[in-house]
C-alpha cells in the first residue's frame, strides 16, 4: 500500500478542487450549458490522466502495472457511472428540480459518494485479503447483475423515488415541505425545521449511488486490490460525473444501447474474477489480464455507441418519409 504522503496529497488535492468548484467556478446557481459541461468534462478527464501519469513516474514499485490498473479501474468506474446519469435525469425530472439548482444537489451528492466509496472499498479489500474465496462471490454477483440488466424491461414511467424505503423512512420521521421557492436543503417554518424536496432528491441520489457502488466496486477490485489505486480511480471518475451529466443529458439517445454494453462489461468482469481465482487456486497457467479487460471494455462501449448512432440515423430517416 502507498505511504501516507500519497494519501495526504490526494485528499488535499480533492479538497482544493471541490472548494474551487463550489466557491469559485460554480458559486452562483445557473444552468450549465452543454459547451461548458463538455469543457469541464475534458478538464476532469485531463486531471485523471495527469494523475495516472504521476502514478507511472512517482510510485516506487510496480509503477507500470499500477498505472495500467488505475486507468482500467477509472474506465470501468466512468463507464458504469454513465448508467447513474439516467437515474439522475429521472430523479430531477420526478422532483421537478430546476436545472440551475441541479449542480448544487449533485455536488453534495459527490461529497457523500466520496465517504461511502471509502467505506466500501476498504471493507471490500479487507474481505478479499482475509477470505480469498470471496472473489468467487463477487464474480458470480457481477455475472448475475449483468444478465439481469440484459433481461430487465422496467420502464422509466415506473420510476417512483417516493416508494424507495430510504425516502419513505425519512418522510416518516422528518417533516418534508414541497415548497421549492427557497433553494435550500432545509427551511424553517413557524419555528419548525422542514426538509425540502431538494434534500429528498439528494437523499435518493445518495441511496442510488450506494446501490451502484455494489456493482462498480467489485468490478474495480477485479483489476486491483491496492486500496490507493481503487479509491483514487473511483474518486476521479466520480469528480467528473457532474460535468458529464450536463454534457451528455442532451445526447442520451446516443447511449440507447449502453445498457447492453454495461451488461456485457459486468458479465465479462464477473467471469474474469472467477476464472482468474480458479486458475490461481488450482495452479493453472491461465490469466485474463487487465490489458485484455481494457480492450473488452473499450470495444463494448464503442460498439454500443456506434449501434446507437446508426439506430438514431435510421429513426431520423424513417420520420422524414
Amino acid at each position: 500500500m502507498e505511504g501516507p504522503v500519497f494519501w495526504i496529497g490526494f485528499f488535499v488535492f480533492v479538497l482544493i478542487m471541490l472548494a474551487l468548484d463550489l466557491f469559485v467556478f460554480h458559486k452562483k446557481n445557473k444552468v450549465i450549458k452543454v459547451k461548458s459541461a463538455l469543457l469541464w468534462s475534458l478538464f476532469w478527464i485531463g486531471l485523471a490522466l495527469a494523475f495516472n501519469t504521476a502514478i507511472y513516474f512517482l510510485l516506487p514499485e510496480n509503477n507500470h502495472q499500477k498505472a495500467l490498473e488505475f486507468f482500467t479501474g477509472y474506465l470501468i468506474e466512468e463507464s458504469l457511472s454513465i448508467d447513474n446519469l439516467f437515474v439522475f435525469i429521472m430523479i430531477f425530472g420526478f422532483f421537478k428540480i430546476d436545472p440551475k439548482y441541479q449542480h448544487n444537489v449533485l455536488f453534495w451528492g459527490i461529497i457523500g459518494a466520496i465517504v461511502f466509496r471509502a467505506i466500501f472499498i476498504f471493507a471490500g479489500v479487507a474481505l478479499i485479503q482475509k477470505f480469498a474465496w470471496i472473489m468467487y462471490i463477487f464474480g458470480a454477483f457481477l455475472l448475475y447483475t449483468g444478465l439481469k440488466m440484459l433481461i430487465d424491461r422496467k420502464e422509466s414511467s415506473e420510476f417512483n423515488p417516493n416508494e424507495n424505503i430510504v425516502i419513505k423512512t425519512f418522510r416518516k420521521f422528518f417533516p418534508v415541505t414541497d415548497d421549492m421557492s427557497v433553494p435550500a436543503f432545509f427551511v424553517k417554518k413557524d419555528g419548525k425545521v422542514f426538509a425540502t424536496t431538494f434534500f429528498v432528491a439528494l437523499l435518493f441520489i445518495e441511496a442510488s449511488d450506494i446501490i451502484f457502488a455494489v456493482d462498480s466496486i467489485p468490478a474495480v477490485l477485479s483489476v486491483s486490490t491496492d486500496v490507493f489505486i481503487v479509491y483514487t480511480s473511483n474518486i476521479f471518475a466520480i469528480l467528473g460525473l457532474r460535468s458529464l451529466y450536463f454534457a451528455l443529458s442532451g445526447i442520451m439517445p446516443l447511449f440507447h444501447y449502453l445498457k447492453y454494453a454495461l451488461a456485457g462489461i459486468l458479465s465479462f468482469i464477473g467471469i474474469k474474477m472467477c476464472v482468474n481465482e480458479f486458475a490461481g487456486d488450482f495452479g493453472y497457467d491461465f490469466h485474463i489480464s487487465n490489458f485484455a479487460s481494457l480492450g473488452v471494455i473499450v470495444g463494448l462501449l464503442v460498439i454500443s455507441i456506434i449501434a446507437s448512432v446508426i439506430l438514431k440515423k435510421e429513426e431520423g430517416e424513417k420520420s422524414q418519409k
